[in-house]
């Protein structure tokens, strides 16, 4: 399996778009949180620099928001196209991220009732907080696991 991850531009911000309201929408809804287009569209483009599309075998099968910051790699957004998932295309981006950061703890947050956070548990990740929607996990650094 091979994967990229390609700078998104303003041209993909269709694409990503229709992939937030694909793969949000309902897992927000779920936790009482109704956002109108706009309002996604404002989420999409906070910290937007930091977005990628998600190739895998040469097909984009979604996005990766991620940035570096005070030592550790802040995972701001993983969406996997719906016709993409369960197929262990969110497991294996993670796995790539951590072999491509060994050093870097991994931070995230999940909302309250998305499935994704079963995978998050399993590939590591320990809840350190939570708010009135999500869980704040966080992931050792890859040499901190395997010493």
């Amino acid at each position: 399996m091979h994967i990229e991850l390609k700078q998104a531009c303003d041209t993909d911000k269709p694409y990503l778009l229709n992939l937030r309201l694909q793969t949000m929408v309902e897992h927000l809804e779920r936790e009482g949180v109704f956002l109108s287009d706009e309002a996604h569209l404002c989420r999409l483009e906070e910290d937007y620099a930091h977005s990628h599309l998600l190739i895998i075998d040469q097909v984009t099968v979604g996005t990766l928001k991620f940035r570096l910051r005070d030592k550790q790699v802040e995972v701001m957004q993983l969406q996997i196209d719906p016709q993409y998932q369960k197929q262990g295309l969110g497991r294996n981006t993670l796995r790539h991220m951590f072999a491509q950061y060994p050093e870097h703890p991994f931070l995230l947050t999940v909302l309250k009732h998305n499935p994704a956070r079963h995978l998050y548990f399993s590939l590591g990740f320990r809840t350190y907080d939570e708010d009135e929607f999500e869980y704040h996990m966080r992931r050792p650094a890859q040499s901190t696991l395997t010493a």
